[in-house]
């Protein structure tokens, strides 16, 4: 489906085998690097559930975000099945403390857009267990590839755990229009997810027979957006035939990321420690003053051979 320049770019010519460390290195990194977050080390269920309507509740990064009704009813009719990031926590957290998760055996992996509003997501997890390794780039492609997730699973603790969160993203604005987003400091809305939108457009003038023709196809300063480019011609037809061209890109997006990701991970899952969540959908950003939401489209629970044990998704949506 994707040519062989796209797929090299996202496969790490080197092996997992160089990110182990050794026995003796390991107890002392442990040690001394790990850093631990207030909430608890040994979280029961309902200790988790707690620990993140605390968060939510303290303020703190969320002092200027409240719940709307209307605006919530909003999201939800653009995107059914989405959650807010308060909802979507409250549940994941819970569910994973059954199988052992907690901040002291467990390492965050996200891959997420570069841009700012992909933080809040990514900040909340960071909150209950501790450091994240990202993964992501433009768009939220997993663009540290093989190489970056054989150096993530060395970092999971001994015994341990990996809940991996990935996707692209989406603006709603207050009025609901898809594809731009209210941010602070800038008066006018703005496009989110910028690179996305630039991919949609070329793709577009490549369906519609607008585009320029060159012989400049990638450039080492901008390969990720040229990557992502590339990665979204498959999805042409099905956008240009789309009721909401805005609404249909993050999820064809998603669709992209999916195969990555699961190619990425049967490779590398030898280096899993014990267990490995995988969690991927579209984070939909707000205004400042709204909550931010996601709609899971995947939630696995993996063994350290890569096989799917159990399909946590009913769990979160329902």
């Amino acid at each position: 489906m994707y040519s062989k320049t796209a797929l090299l770019m996202l496969s790490g010519l080197a092996s997992a085998k160089a990110f182990q460390p050794t026995a003796m290195s390991r107890a002392g990194a442990l040690v001394a690097s790990r850093q631990f977050t207030s909430a608890s080390a040994a979280l029961g269920p309902e200790t988790a559930k707690a620990t993140v309507e605390a968060m939510y509740k303290s303020g703190g990064a969320h002092a200027e975000q409240k719940y709307d009704a209307d605006f919530d009813d909003l999201v939800k009719s653009a995107f059914p099945g989405a959650l807010s990031n308060q909802e979507l926590e409250t549940k994941v957290v819970g569910l994973l403390a059954e199988k052992g998760y907690n901040a002291a055996n467990t390492l965050l992996c996200t891959s997420l857009c570069c841009d700012e509003l992909a933080r809040c997501l990514e900040d909340d997890f960071v909150k209950v267990y501790g450091n994240n390794f990202n993964l992501g780039g433009l768009a939220g492609f997993p663009f540290a590839g093989n190489t970056g997730f054989g150096a993530m699973s060395a970092h999971i603790p001994d015994d341990g755990y990996c809940l991996m969160i990935y996707g692209p993203h989406v603006g709603i604005a207050q009025d609901g229009t898809i594809g731009k987003v209210e941010r602070s400091g800038i008066e006018l809305l703005d496009n989110c997810c910028g690179s996305a939108i630039a991919a949609s457009n070329y793709l577009k003038g490549i369906t519609d027979g607008g585009a320029t023709l060159t012989t400049k196809i990638q450039s080492f300063t901008d390969f990720q957006q040229g990557a992502v480019q590339e990665l979204i011609l498959p999805h042409g037809k099905r956008l240009g035939s789309a009721d909401n061209r805005m609404h249909e890109l993050p999820y064809a997006l998603f669709d992209s990321q999916d195969l990555l990701v699961k190619d990425i991970v049967g490779t590398g899952a030898g280096g899993i420690k014990k267990g490995l969540a995988m969690l991927g959908g579209i984070q939909i950003n707000t205004a400042p003053e709204k909550l931010d939401y996601f709609h899971p489209l995947r939630f696995d629970y993996m063994n350290n051979n890569g096989e799917v044990v159990e399909d946590l998704l009913s769990a979160v949506t329902e």
